[in-house]
């Protein structure tokens, strides 16, 4: 045992180390490959749209030339034309603010803010509310430990007392949390009371309710992870006190009979002791692997982090990727390798203390080695492990593992011997867009939504037209109009040409008449002599008279029925290219992305903010709708059938876009080598921007972008500085469980103490 003392405070302190040293040298070597920012120009023309994007990168094409992602897809007559729209990006070298994703939703598409808004009101009341009931049970052990006078107790507050203070909370000043959970939160004082606070008093009360639902995911679990190992204010450990309990015993306390007993136990302990029966098949297994175990702690060589380490320092700018690769992989490997090996050198600990501890005529090493079948099938047996933990920890049974549970239990003093003056304070929210919890500014959209979307769609009336019938009436009445016009002019043309000629030949015999009598005759003469020509100038005269009066009215009418025609026409085509915009959300939430099902196969809501995909912001200034879409991007240029707002998510859990690989294209055919690119929210497919439900041009040209994700990322940052106080959420404990040593040492100096008497 003192050799596996030895050599497991030697891997504490060598874990300590390599989870307290930044390792963002290696983001800072791995080039600026990623997109860190997504922004939209816009503008009548391609200078206006340029000038916006000044600092950004501009998607181009193959020909090296801005891609248009709105080309040509304006309106006619009566629109307000085209828009240039080009996308702007940045890089960063940082995985951890890399963009993971880039998803488009429409303006008529499925989503809803007042769904968002339900399921968050129903979130908080099923779920946080009651979590954060139950979680003050472990806050006021930490209270009452850190003013314990049992050194042990007050050792483990302590430590996490200064573990709690590396998150600072925005909200409170920047305190600290392990001195703000000293006192009273904000859920535990009441709104009134809290409220008659000035503001310097309200500063030293966290609001707990605000921090479980909106700090940093990794923070969230891990401050919850470390209040239980501060809880439990007895002068026993809970596996002291679980080697002094048994069923028997507690069916008998009850004073009820057996079947009754074990009904009420049941109503008290079931439901936790379920949980661990999740827990229990990797504890006990790992129990078992003890020569294992010995083999791995024993063969562990510590020098390989080291050197990995030193590897990343020495790395420099021009370093290829391939060598940065390589040096982060062996980095990774040897943590894992040292993680490993002080999981075993814990689990030998627990293993000899466990062997050492009677237990119903067995050992307690025997009782946490049962089959898991075993208690599944009567989980009853688990009742004197769930009554053994105090009301703070089994408020925080899905926070940790039992083999964390047991290193609580087994670590002495040895908190006092860790220094945390490495790390360096975060906050709370550090990563997070606290926007995404303001009023109406997230819409939640899902499979459901998307299809009611689309079953509207296809419902609503559009016949095409562009005009009214009162319009189309009136284009026929100016048409009708128009023709009555060109019939009096053509039949005034005509009258006048044979009046004309008629009068020709009237001259005519009039001149010949006096030529042949030698004196001076009249035009009643030839009309006279020929009545035939009279009749035809009667005629003629009249038609030319009444086609020159029709003509000019039918002027005067033209004019007028064409200008209303013209103004009813314009009229009709402004109101079919007008659209009244509505605000586009700040954020777009799948609810695949925060729903899941517990163990018992019950569906559940979770907090997730990394499934929060963010708007795009463009150039937009005062005017072109800003009171209504403020500055957030429309890749339709706020001229088509319906706004297309663009969303990056930021999620590190995804592979990040590789800024080098953005591909234009306007064939329908993937470019070799892509599958990815900008794509509708509920669909892989990578989306026609230009799509004819969005824009006026059914024939305007295909706009696709692919983009490349790099599936061989490796984790960058530090484990504190990404929001993560890595030592806390550990696997096996902070501080080690070697000080179990000493705990070991005292229980067989007991045994043998009471076996003497």
């Amino acid at each position: 045992m003192k050799r596996i003392a030895t050599v497991a405070v030697a891997l504490l302190l060598a874990l300590l180390g390599a989870f307290q040293q930044p390792v963002q040298v290696i983001a800072a070597n791995a080039g600026d490959q990623y997109v860190s920012e997504i922004r939209l120009g816009v503008g009548k023309k391609a200078e206006e749209a340029l000038a916006a994007l000044d600092g950004y990168e501009i998607l181009k094409g193959d020909d090296g030339k801005p891609v248009d992602l709105n080309k040509n897809a304006g309106g006619g007559v009566g629109s307000k034309g085209d828009r240039v729209v080009y996308l702007g990006y940045k890089r960063t070298g940082d995985r951890s603010e890399a963009v993971t994703d880039l998803a488009v939703m429409n303006m008529k598409g499925g989503y809803s803010v007042k769904d968002y808004k339900a399921l968050m009101e129903t979130y908080m009341k099923e779920q946080l509310i009651p979590f954060v009931d139950g979680f003050l049970a472990a806050i006021r052990e930490y209270r009452e430990n850190y003013h314990s006078s049992n050194a042990s107790n007050q050792a483990r507050a302590q430590y996490v007392h200064d573990m709690l203070n590396q998150y600072t909370d925005d909200d409170c000043g920047g305190a600290g949390l392990g001195d703000l959970l000293l006192n009273e939160t904000k859920y535990e004082m009441g709104d009134a009371a809290y409220n008659a606070l000035s503001a310097a008093e309200k500063d030293r009360h966290a609001d707990i309710v605000t921090i479980v639902a909106q700090a940093n995911g990794t923070a969230t679990l891990t401050v919850e992870n470390l209040l239980i190992r501060a809880a439990d204010t007895g002068e026993e450990s809970w596996l002291e006190r679980l080697a002094e309990t048994t069923l028997d015993d507690m069916i008998d306390e009850t004073g009820l009979s057996p079947s009754q007993a074990r009904s009420e136990l049941a109503k008290r302990y079931y439901d936790d002791a379920m949980r661990f029966v999740d827990l229990w098949e990797d504890f006990s297994e790992g129990l078992l692997s003890y020569e294992d175990d010995a083999a791995l702690v024993e063969d562990y060589v510590g020098t390989d982090l080291t050197a990995a380490l030193e590897t990343i320092r020495n790395l420099d700018g021009e370093a290829s990727a391939e060598t940065v690769e390589n040096a982060t992989e062996s980095y990774s490997n040897a943590k894992v390798d040292l993680l490993k090996a002080y999981q075993a050198a814990e689990r030998i600990a627990i293993h000899d203390y466990l062997e050492e501890v009677d237990y119903e005529g067995d050992t307690l090493l025997d009782y946490f080695t049962q089959d898991r079948e075993d208690i599944e099938d009567d989980p009853s047996i688990l009742y004197p492990l769930v009554a053994a933990l105090s009301d703070g920890q089994r408020a925080g049974i899905e926070f940790v593992s039992l083999q964390e549970l047991c290193v609580i239990a087994l670590t002495g003093d040895s908190y006092g011997d860790v220094s945390l003056d490495d790390l360096e304070p975060v906050s709370l929210y550090d990563g997070v867009d606290r926007g995404i919890y303001e009023p109406g500014g997230v819409a939640l959209t899902s499979d459901a939504l998307r299809g009611d979307a689309v079953l509207r769609a296809a419902q609503e009336t559009d016949d095409g037209k562009l005009f009214r019938g009162a319009t189309i009436a009136m284009m026929a009445i100016s048409g009708a109009t128009f023709l009555a016009f060109s019939a009096a002019a053509g039949s005034l043309i005509g009258y006048a040409a044979k009046l004309k000629a008629v009068s020709a030949q009237v001259q005519l015999d009039l001149t010949e008449l006096q030529m042949a009598y030698s004196e001076q005759l009249t035009v009643k003469t030839v009309y006279r002599l020929n009545p035939e020509l009279k009749q035809q100038m009667t005629k003629f005269t009249s038609g030319t008279n009444l086609c020159k009066y029709l003509t000019a009215g039918l002027t005067v009418a033209v004019v007028v029925v064409t200008a209303v025609t013209v103004w009813m026409t314009f009229r009709d085509l402004k109101n079919h290219y007008k659209v009244d915009f509505t605000p586009i959300p700040s954020y777009m939430v799948d609810e695949k992305d925060i729903t899941t099902f517990n163990s018992r196969g019950e569906k559940i809501v979770i907090k997730n903010q990394e499934a929060y995909y963010k708007a795009v912001l463009c150039s937009r200034t005062e005017g072109d709708y800003y009171d209504v879409l403020g500055n957030k991007g429309d890749l339709n240029g706020y001229v088509g059938k319906q706004w297309l707002a663009l969303y990056t998510e930021k999620n590190e859990a995804n592979d990040p876009i590789l800024a080098a690989s953005f591909k234009f294209s306007d064939k329908e055919q993937i470019p070799a080598g892509y599958e990815k690119g900008i794509h509708m929210f509920g669909s892989s497919a990578v989306e026609n921007l230009n799509n004819p439900l969005y824009v006026w041009k059914s024939d305007a040209p295909k706009v696709f972008v692919y983009f490349k994700t790099d599936a061989g990322a490796g984790v960058t940052g530090s484990g504190f500085s990404a929001g993560s106080l890595g030592l806390g959420a550990l696997g096996g404990g902070v501080v080690g469980v070697l000080g179990a040593a000493a705990v070991m040492t005292a229980s067989r100096k007991k045994k043998k103490e009471n076996e003497a008497a």
